[in-house]
């Protein structure tokens, strides 16, 4: 029998896997320095040595963009590692144990989701200030209620299941049941949640830097660069396709990805 081709996880997977080796190269190797002024080439188009062409300070779009992503992508990393690790702790508590601790939790947690996630990260960051760490922890935060109502939903499903009830009668403590073997058959949710949410702390990240309280000079960002670009539409239409396109890219591969394997 002929087995059907996942288009979805093809495309996501030559996608993002593309955009991610992108990345990776910048980090070892950049054909120029991304602070590195030239006023002669300000403005410059596409050639052989400035394949994405200069910006209205003369630096290499190429190379920022490069330099660009490295940031976003670090900042989307750390925004999920915070909001799935607490969320994960907190709804696996909470749908665990039940009782007051879930009813304590989840009123606080709806009342977080009450608001908007993008929200919620501008308080955070307009308490902190701006910076790389700040909109990661603000955005971290943000993404907590998500994460918490997710594994919560899971655990209340699966505590019931025979291999608790079995594991509980051979004395295994609630915490090791919790992560050693309930915490393992959530994956097949959580991880296109990840994915998900990796996909909206992109664009938030993107959305907080282009409004000029994200990541902040002289750190590059693609949010940072559309904004910078704005002012130059016209006149160097490349310095805001490329990094607006890299944006589009991550964000469509790890989509496709996440609903190839949902």
């Amino acid at each position: 029998m002929k087995r059907k081709i996942n288009y979805n996880l093809l495309a996501g997977g030559i996608l993002a896997g593309g955009m991610l080796l992108f990345i990776l190269i910048g980090c070892f190797v950049l054909p120029y320095d991304p602070e590195a002024m030239n006023d002669k080439l300000r403005f410059a188009g596409i050639s052989l040595a400035h394949p994405f062409g200069c910006d209205n300070f003369g630096r290499d779009i190429f190379t920022r963009v490069m330099v660009g992503a490295r940031t976003t992508l670090a900042v989307a990393l750390g925004t999920v590692a915070i909001g799935a690790g607490a969320g994960t702790l907190i709804g696996a508590l909470t749908g665990y144990f039940g009782g007051w601790l879930d009813e304590v939790m989840m009123r606080v947690i709806d009342a977080l989701f009450a608001f908007p996630s993008i929200l919620m990260a501008l308080v955070v960051v307009s308490l902190l200030g701006p910076g790389k760490y700040h909109v990661i922890l603000a955005l971290g935060i943000a993404f907590v209620p998500s994460f918490a109502r997710v594994v919560r939903s899971q655990y209340l499903k699966l505590k019931e299941m025979d291999f608790v009830k079995n594991a509980q009668i051979l004395g295994c403590g609630p915490f090791r049941i919790m992560f050693v073997h309930i915490l393992p058959n959530t994956l097949s949710v959580m991880v296109p949640t990840v994915m998900i949410g990796f996909n909206n702390a992109v664009l938030a990240e993107a959305g907080m830097s282009y409004l000029g309280i994200g990541v902040q000079p002289p750190d590059a960002s693609l949010g940072r660069m559309l904004s910078e670009a704005q002012s130059f539409l016209f006149r160097q239409p490349m310095y805001a396709v490329f990094p607006g396109l890299a944006i589009i890219l991550l964000v469509l591969g790890f989509s496709l990805l996440a609903d190839a394997v949902s």
